[in-house]
């Protein structure tokens, strides 16, 4: 399993999540907490939104499937950085996180599952024009799923995977759901409605083809405006993997010290860690078979995953 990281309001540095904090993604990638094992160190990611008053442009939205030299199509403000390196000694991720600031960041710290590769291409966040994905967890039997995930993709997201693992399979799956609904007036339920109906399909596949597997599926998917994040199993709740939420005014690391601001009428920021950053008040768990829905406004709302 792995460990992740998701924050969005006012600009911060990647540092006041990647380093900063006492358990900062990189502390986490040395030492989890909340993982029988705790290492992460096959690989890591970061991903972040180049700051614009209107969000990603509309054309950027269009390119969900795109051909890029990736085999996706470029948006125009999506930055990201990936290595097969332990995050904790790539230097080349401190340097980037002492300099590059954003309102919008993922970040995520690998544990391949057995007999996955450990490669660039199966670091995570995976990207598809303006969409980021990153995924904590497994879908189990995959190696039995596979071929029905790849049968069911449109050409599009079939040719955009690159890597072997189930995260990037089931980002497939999830990207041609969203096309093939239009974004319309409430892109919350337009991400939500992807997410279940990709959801639907694996697990229903998986009833069939491996019934003596779980799924566990802690994910964030974002286009940069709105942003769907999950905590759900098969399993029983208690053996769901971890994952906290705390919300304020905005996020400051200050003497090395990292805390959330509290709320002045509004909350402006959202952080969402597999584990808390600090033990610094207002974390709190979020519960099995959830899901955050966050619009582009910023305004957070739960509901049950309903798969």
């Amino acid at each position: 399993m792995c460990r992740f990281v998701y924050y969005q309001g006012p600009p911060i540095y990647l540092s006041a999540l990647l380093t900063e904090p006492e358990h900062s993604l990189i502390r986490q990638s040395v030492h989890a907490h909340l993982r029988e094992e705790p290492l992460n160190g096959d690989g890591f990611g970061v991903g972040w939104y180049q700051d614009r008053a209107e969000g990603p442009a509309e054309d950027d939205l269009d390119r969900i499937p795109g051909r890029g030299p990736d085999g996706t199509s470029p948006a125009r403000d999506v930055g990201r950085f990936r290595s097969i390196t332990p995050a904790w000694s790539n230097q080349n991720l401190e340097e980037l996180a002492r300099v590059v600031r954003s309102s919008r960041i993922l970040a995520h710290v690998r544990a391949a599952s057995p007999g996955s590769v450990v490669s660039e291409t199966n670091s995570h966040p995976f990207r598809a024009g303006p969409l980021l994905f990153m995924h904590n967890g497994d879908i189990g039997g995959f190696r039995r799923l596979r071929r029905e995930i790849l049968d069911r993709l449109s050409h599009d997201s079939f040719d955009g995977i690159l890597g072997s693992t189930d995260s990037e399979h089931f980002f497939g799956l999830v990207r041609d759901e969203l096309l093939a609904e239009d974004r319309g007036d409430d892109p919350v339920a337009w991400m939500a409605g992807a997410f279940r109906r990709a959801l639907r399909t694996v697990l229903a596949l998986r009833r069939e083809l491996a019934p003596d597997h779980h799924i566990h599926l802690n994910v964030v998917l974002t286009d940069g405006r709105t942003t769907l994040v999950s905590r759900f199993t098969t399993d029983v709740p208690e053996k769901s993997q971890s994952l906290f939420l705390i919300r304020g005014a905005g996020y400051e690391c200050r003497d090395g010290a990292c805390a959330m601001v509290p709320e002045d009428g509004t909350a402006d920021a959202v952080l969402v860690s597999s584990e808390p950053l600090s033990g610094a008040p207002g974390w709190r768990a979020v519960e099995p078979d959830t899901l955050l829905l966050i619009d582009p406004d910023g305004k957070l709302r739960e509901e049950p995953v309903d798969a």
